[in-house]
């Protein structure tokens, strides 16, 4: 009998495939967060209408809340890319320079557990967020 491990630090590639087939696509997918869903859909809406880029979004929240999905979601309603990272990832302003420079116009940039970035890459972040949205 083959020993198959069914319980491993790393997704199996049949689980991941799995997870973007049943990850809700459009807003109207989405279950639950009524009044987020709302007011998105407005936000949407009108950077749509104007031809715009959405203004920043703070996703907060315990994990498995869906944030992920959302901002993934964002970015499909806009017909946009979406770059994703995470702020322990990102160690150096460096590293968060190379990540600016290579989103496209309207790109949504997501970075999960924005918390935890250095204080350093904060500081390059928040005028980047000012002057360049």
């Amino acid at each position: 009998m083959e020993d198959t491990r069914l319980v491993t630090p790393h997704p199996r590639q049949e689980d991941t495939e799995i997870d973007r087939t049943i990850r809700p696509r459009k807003i109207e997918e989405y279950i639950g967060q009524t009044r987020v869903k709302e007011n998105m859909q407005i936000f949407i809406q009108a950077a749509r209408e104007r031809q715009e880029p959405l203004d920043h979004v703070l996703l907060y929240g315990p994990p498995g809340l869906g944030k992920t999905t959302l901002a993934h979601i964002i970015a499909a309603e806009l017909g946009v890319q979406i770059r994703v990272t995470s702020g322990p990832a990102i160690e150096r302003s460096g590293d968060l320079a190379a990540i600016l420079t290579n989103l496209e116009n309207n790109d949504v940039l997501f970075i999960d557990e924005v918390h935890r970035l250095n204080r350093t890459v904060e500081e390059i972040l928040y005028p980047a967020m000012e002057d360049f949205a």
